[in-house]
């Protein structure tokens, strides 16, 4: 959050002498939004939340400013960050970070994927309206709602109770929460068209990929830090084959580590 600050209070410093004493009102090209009313006042830089920020404005600039501009492109998904409000999604302390183009940390090694990430891992798994999705460690829901508004039916799985609750309170007609295991799916509402898990991964558990329907693809992120790679993975048969997609750098999610294994 430091860089956050210390880039926001240089953008501060370059308003131009024609706007509003104390407000910022100028475009903000580090972070593709265009705060309203957003008090500016040095002392206070990193400490004052954006109180009276116009969240469908800064969802608009999040569209244009994050995904557009890393490659998304498809309708579909780009009109479902359109009308999902992420700011729901998110604790009322940091409400007003949600369309700032970082995780948001929730606690016990959670995080709400930045937007732009979670955009193309969506767009990489080409949903259909007529799929079925597996949503691995949904989270608050933010992602299995966005799913919801492209496929058919959405099945979200997260085993953090607190996290679960809150996902639960963004009810749709076809999206299922349950509590489970996140490297166990859930095997009794499969098969799915499409699985997603929401963050990275060591591995991909053979469980897995057992619960893709014929022509199902699993989307994930296996790797750390800036080498790791999204995937998509496709069933035909009983074989899976993996197609390379991109270098995404993206937050682990508790549950896939490889055992420790000595190396001779």
């Amino acid at each position: 959050m430091a860089s956050w600050r210390s880039g926001y209070a240089e953008d501060c410093k370059s308003l131009h002498p024609g706007s509003i004493p104390g407000e910022a009102s100028t475009f903000f090209p580090r972070y593709g939004v265009r705060p309203v009313g957003l008090p500016c006042r040095m002392a206070e830089i990193g400490e004052q939340a954006m109180s009276h920020a116009d969240f469908g404005s800064l969802r608009i600039k999040m569209v244009d400013g994050q995904l557009r501009t890393t490659d998304v492109t498809s309708h579909p998904v780009l009109d479902a960050f359109l009308t999902v409000p992420r700011e729901d999604f998110v604790p009322d302390a940091k409400k007003d970070m949600a369309y700032l183009d970082a995780d948001i940390a929730f606690g016990n090694g959670r995080y709400l994927m930045e937007p732009s990430p979670l955009a193309k891992l969506i767009q990489l798994a080409e949903i259909k309206s007529t799929d079925s999705v597996l949503d691995i460690g949904c989270a608050t829901g933010y992602g299995a709602v966005i799913l919801s508004h492209i496929a058919a039916k959405v099945v979200a799985v997260e085993e953090d109770a607190a996290l679960l609750d809150s996902a639960k309170a963004h009810p749709a007609s076809n999206i299922e929460y349950i509590a489970g295991s996140l490297a166990a799916g859930a095997a009794s509402r499969g098969p799915f068209n499409v699985i997603l898990i929401e963050g990275a991964v060591d591995s991909v558990p053979a469980t897995l990929f057992a619960q893709l329907a014929d022509g199902g693809r699993l989307v994930a992120v296996e790797g750390e830090g800036l080498s790791a790679i999204a995937s998509v993975h496709v069933k035909s048969g009983k074989t899976v084959s993996a197609r390379r997609g991109f270098n995404l750098s993206v937050k682990p999610l508790p549950g896939f580590r490889a055992a420790p294994a000595f190396a001779l």
